[in-house]
């Protein structure tokens, strides 16, 4: 009998549920460990890849496969009115689909097969349960039908990048998962050996664990950032570790624990040598009195040369000069250290679509318990990318590793826009002088031309575009420059960084001492970017036939009924992807086509109305209310004359992180009866 697609990841859950009760992930590591053991000492023996095969078959001969048929016993149940239900455990009662996720949410992460190297290390981390969130300790059964806000937990090591299953929030969340992460070191030579004890131990990088909450509307809040020192398995025995590891707040809540991580550690291959516990504590600490120090003497030095750059000008101390910024975990670091250049790999082709790309994720400033101003915090950019939204200097921050990343020279800018409101955004500087303005939020371009304040006034001074008013200044991962010019409007500053008279430079071998990729071991480099989830076109039609309903029931109750004209639904199309190209690459293409197209779908005597709007978000809900908001839209929406005819197009464009563009056109056709 074929199940329904819910219906099939439900049972997919049940199954993974009862294996994991059994424990089945610790016979096939015995089995693997076993036999990664018989190739390490038979020096004659070609070591291969386990096969499937392989696997299946040594699994039946200890006997595991027939234990897992004997635990699975599946029965019919039937509900009440006859309908059937999912299977179920027999002797347990299964959980209505309500206690898991969504099925959008079930069917976006699927489980992936680990293709094992016996000839490389391996760091095996399991999440075996969540403990002690208390803020969810009152939560509510579900209803039948209503979706639950879930927890998703991010891990990032070394360039390698993971997510779990969305689980149910709760004050236990049921955590299961396992994440296989590749430990080798990166130089030349060392890349190709299996890692001992010893390399093992000089890789300081932390896993970067990431703890995001998705509400039923899909807003998401970073919960927790957690940097876990994994190098303690190296002195146990049996290379297999269970630690407690706590959560701890975002902020100015990051000294108040939020909840409990079960975890358990081990590395596949076994090592045959095993450290001490003094061995690793005294590494460890090496690591972290060297990092001090280095830290200390760049106070050191940035403090006087602030007492230098306030020695041009008393009034320098007035302008927005960052040298230190606070990450999610309320530690101070320097801006350089957030940005890094960053390699899109083939998710992204040009520059400006990088840019596109980071307009498209969520703005939201940081939040604040209280009133006053709000707080500033600068995210690490694993954790930007996870909850998929953040302030500008996260969006500034990001555009700038993508440009650098795609060999451009750019900086980010701390400076001011209107209303004298503190603001960052990215610097291209070319090698003939050029200077263009990337608005990180927006995606806009701007080319800047200083203005010179003594020409005289019959010389035409060219009309600035951006919103930028101050800026005080600019850095990159290599460079920091504090403007010194005797103003620091943006209109009349000249971007020539040589100038010592312009700009004030520091020191690059002490940005170089802190901000390094080899003296950074408490922070993870740059992880690379992940594609996209969603199918666009299952997306798309999904979102129009949910903005068709809410458009019908709208017009329901003001009175009108609602005939669409599907034809006229698919000439929207055109117009969508012009706007979306226009937006990534400044060029406006194809409207003389859809012009023609509509003239020719429009009768005589009729009148053509549209409204073209972008999201970056896909709820249907939110989208058709902020429509609703434009006269034009509710004057097509409420549309009354003679042969009235409604279109909808929606279109979404996917990018890299899950990130899209939403981009929605109402439209109506009619003969007036005036």
């Amino acid at each position: 009998m074929a199940l329904p697609p819910e219906k099939i990841a439900e049972l997919k859950q049940i199954i993974h549920g009862q294996l994991n009760q059994m424990n089945i992930q610790s016979h096939i590591h015995d089995i693997l460990s076993e036999s990664m053991r018989e190739d390490d000492t038979s020096s004659s023996r070609q070591q291969e890849d386990i096969t499937e095969q392989q696997l299946l078959q040594v699994l039946r001969d200890r006997g595991v496969v027939d234990d897992i048929m004997r635990n699975l016993q599946f029965e019919r149940k039937q509900q009440m009115g006859g309908a059937s239900r999912a299977p179920g455990l027999r002797g347990d009662e299964p959980k209505p689909a309500t206690h898991f996720v969504d099925e959008g949410s079930k069917l976006a992460v699927p489980l992936k097969k680990a293709h094992i190297d016996p000839t490389r290390r391996y760091l095996y981390m399991q999440v075996l349960g969540g403990k002690a969130f208390l803020e969810h300790l009152q939560e509510p059964e579900p209803l039948p039908g209503q979706t639950l806000s879930t927890f998703i937990l991010h891990v990032h090591f070394r360039g390698q990048r993971f997510r779990s299953r969305p689980v149910p929030c709760a004050c236990d969340p049921d955590f299961q998962e396992g994440f296989l992460l590749e430990l080798h070191k990166e130089s030349g030579g060392d890349a190709a050996r299996m890692a001992d004890s010893a390399s093992m131990l000089t890789i300081c990088d932390p896993v970067h664990l990431v703890l995001v909450k998705t509400d039923p509307s899909g807003d998401t809040t970073l919960v927790s950032s957690h940097h876990l020192e994994w190098r303690t398995v190296l002195a146990i025995d049996n290379s297999r570790q269970n630690l407690p590891v706590e959560l701890m707040g975002i902020g100015a809540e990051s000294k108040v624990p939020v909840g409990l991580l079960e975890m358990r550690l081990e590395i596949l291959p076994r090592p045959s040598q095993v450290l001490t516990d003094d061995v690793i504590s005294t590494q460890i600490g090496l690591e972290r009195n060297r990092t001090a120090e280095r830290e200390r003497l760049f106070l050191v030095y940035a403090k006087q040369w602030w007492r230098e750059f306030l020695q041009i000008r008393p009034t320098h101390q007035n302008r927005l000069v960052k040298i230190f910024a606070q990450d999610e975990n309320s530690t101070n670091r320097p801006v350089c250290a957030f940005v890094r250049p960053l390699r899109a790999g083939r998710l992204l082709d040009t520059s400006r679509q990088a840019s596109r790309f980071v307009s498209v994720i969520g703005y939201e400033r940081a939040p604040a318990v209280g009133g006053g101003q709000p707080r500033e915090l600068w995210s690490s950019t694993h954790a930007f990318l996870c909850k998929n939204k953040g302030d500008c200097e996260d969006h500034a921050v990001l555009l700038c590793s993508l440009l650098l990343g795609f060999g451009l020279n750019a900086f980010v800018c701390v400076g001011t826009k209107a209303k004298s409101a503190a603001h960052s955004w990215v610097m291209t500087l070319a090698t003939d002088g050029l200077v263009t303005f990337w608005e990180s939020l927006t995606g806009h371009r701007y080319i800047h031309h200083a203005i010179n304040p003594d020409d005289p006034p019959i010389i035409d001074q060219p009309i600035p575009q951006y919103p930028y008013r101050t800026v005080g200044c600019v850095f990159n991962h290599q460079n920091f420059y504090a403007n010194s010019q005797p103003s620091d409007n943006v209109d009349v500053c000249r971007f020539d960084f040589h100038d010592e008279s312009l700009w004030k430079a520091m020191s690059m071998d002490a940005i170089e001492s802190v901000c390094g990729p080899k003296n950074l071991p408490t922070w993870p480099n740059l992880p690379p970017l992940v594609p996209s989830i969603y199918d666009a076109a299952l997306m798309s039609n999904d979102l129009e036939l949910q903005i068709r309903a809410l458009v019908v029931d709208h017009r329901k109750d003001i009175g009108l009924t609602t005939v669409w004209d599907d034809e006229l639904s698919y000439l929207l199309t055109p117009a969508l992807a012009a706007y979306e190209l226009e937006r990534t690459t400044g060029v406006s293409a194809g409207n003389e086509e859809f012009q023609h197209a509509i003239r020719r779908a429009v009768p005589d005597g009729h009148t053509f109305k549209g409204f073209p709007i972008q999201f970056i978000h896909h709820n249907a809900r939110r989208a058709f209310a902020t429509s609703l908001r434009s006269a034009v839209c509710q004057e097509i929406l409420s549309c009354r004359g003679d042969h009235v005819r409604l279109a909808v197009r929606v279109r979404i464009y996917t990018y890299p992180e899950s990130a899209c563009a939403v981009w929605i056109m109402f439209a109506c056709k009619y003969r007036s009866v005036l």
